[in-house]
């Protein structure tokens, strides 16, 4: 018999199903629902899902509160570009906004508190990973993402946008001191 060939019997679909198959059938089955039931459970108790919450916005409301938050709390300038470097108080609100292509300000936390990081897209979807940690987020325009973090280490943490955004995609980083 050849590949080319029709096959001999042109209703194949209509033969009876033979016992082996109906057993790989119900191992695929039963595998698929374990799989299915092993993601709820991991999302429920796993504990390796980001507590996050989400809310509608507009560019103009966010941006008047992370300006204000800046301003208050803004410490020093960094890089050629005067990234405001900005001290953020245990258990306040942070404001990150990503825009093209940088994300805007510089945060300065301390370890062991904790912080709700708000996060807003200016313009197109962005990716907020927390490097060298496991922190992944979309950040969608028109949505203002809060996420609660307590820094465990001290370090200089690397933003860097996992979502293509344009042409200067591989210079969208940004900063988190944690002292």
């Amino acid at each position: 018999m050849s590949a080319l060939l029709p096959p001999s019997q042109r209703n194949w679909f209509k033969q009876p199903i033979d016992k082996m198959e109906w057993l790989w059938i119900g191992l695929a089955f039963v595998w698929g629902m374990i799989l299915f039931f092993m993601m709820i459970y991991w999302h429920i108790n796993g504990k390796q899902n980001l507590s996050n919450e989400t809310y509608k916005s507009t560019r103009e409301m966010y941006s008047a509160k992370a300006e204000k938050w800046v301003a208050e709390n803004t410490v020093r300038k960094e890089t050629e570009r005067e990234i405001p470097v900005v001290k953020a108080k245990p258990g306040e609100d942070v404001y990150l906004i990503a825009r093209l292509w940088e994300w805007w300000p510089i945060v300065e936390m301390e370890k062991g508190q904790t912080y709700r990081v708000h996060l807003y897209s200016m313009d197109y979807n962005h990716g907020f990973s927390l490097q060298p940690t496991n922190i992944n987020i979309q950040v969608v325009p028109g949505y203002e993402h809060v996420v609660k973090m307590t820094p465990n280490q001290a370090g200089t943490f690397a933003i860097v946008c996992n979502e293509f955004c344009g042409i200067g995609h591989h210079s969208m980083l940004g900063r988190i001191y944690v002292k």
